[in-house]
């Protein structure tokens, strides 16, 4: 298949019958999936934040998922911008892991819904950066299978490994690798330019995972958010979290509270990084590894503090 692009999105080939749907903007939400063909059927790699995006992708993929129709979607974990299309593909097999599943139960369109129309410095953060995309209509389907560590799938005769490494960014982290393609697609361990977010932690568990995925003989990476990548990136992020661990520690030994420690810490080279803002949540977890007692920040919590470090807000 031609790559196929659109101001929503593009399709690119990746060979031995992968692909990915890269999103055609930046930003939050903007998220990638991707579609692995075997003889006969398919598996596709998350749906995307509402269903004008999801439809756009799945008409895209029409001419392959004619001649393999999707028989099996993955959702790599339980933010929205990875399964509130799930209703456009119900006919298949959806499968996610355990920790994926209690967050797609703790957060779903209605809730999105609900912060991007609060009126408080959190909500207009929110609206801001989720304006583009539309909740209504949305259906909420959960996975209907769910795993727990490691499985191995047969689609038309195509290997492919989901692997729990949650966890980390979400409650529910899977990495989808196809051997035979030397392809990972990673969810939102593997951001590709812009910051990654640690909403669940712990940060070894993310770091971990980066070695997992450094392990693979995978030389394609599709990674949550950004351009199909190769490893680089997963040295970057690696890095990223290492440095703002260590910065965000040295602030809590000093008794530093957590947002003066946000806003006192310079990201150096990575400063360029998109969604910069992201360091709020991410000294936030790395405060409450240190400090079990500290209570956990609500969405308007934390998207509050993201506010704060936001100059455009």
């Amino acid at each position: 298949m031609a790559s196929v692009t659109s101001p929503t999105g593009g399709c690119v080939a990746l060979g031995h019958g992968c692909y990915a749907w890269i999103a055609g903007a930046v930003g939050w939400g903007m998220s990638n999936a991707g579609l692995i063909t075997g003889r006969g059927e398919s598996l596709l790699v998350d749906t995307l934040y509402d269903l004008r995006l999801t439809k756009t992708m799945l008409d895209a993929l029409t001419p392959l998922t004619e001649r393999a129709p999707i028989s099996t979607v993955v959702n790599t974990h339980g933010n929205g911008d990875h399964w509130f299309g799930n209703q456009l593909v119900a006919h298949a097999e959806i499968i996610a892991a355990r920790g994926s599943v209690v967050d797609m139960r703790q957060v779903g369109p209605a809730e999105m819904r609900a912060l991007t129309s609060m009126d408080s410095p959190a909500g207009h953060f929110a609206s801001r950066i989720f304006g583009r995309f539309d909740y209504t209509g949305i259906e909420p389907v959960l996975p209907n299978r769910v795993f727990d560590g490691e499985t191995v799938l047969d689609i038309g005769g195509t290997e492919v490994r989901l692997i729990d490494v949650g966890p980390a960014h979400s409650a529910g982290d899977t990495i989808v690798h196809v051997p035979q393609a030397r392809t990972v697609y990673t969810g939102d361990i593997v951001f590709a330019g812009a910051a990654p977010v640690v909403w669940h932690g712990p940060f070894a568990r993310w770091l971990a995972a980066c070695d997992l995925l450094l392990g693979l003989d995978a030389d394609i990476v599709v990674p949550g958010h950004g351009p199909v990548t190769t490893r680089q990136a997963v040295h970057e992020i690696r890095d990223y979290l290492e440095y703002v661990h260590e910065q965000a520690t040295t602030r809590f030994t000093a008794g530093m509270p957590a947002m003066d420690a946000a806003r006192d810490i310079s990201l150096g080279r990575f400063a360029d990084l998109d969604e910069s803002e992201r360091l709020a949540v991410n000294v936030h977890s790395v405060y409450r590894e240190l400090d079990p007692s500290l209570l956990p920040l609500d969405g308007p919590g934390l998207f509050g503090c993201m506010a704060e470090l936001c100059p455009r807000v």
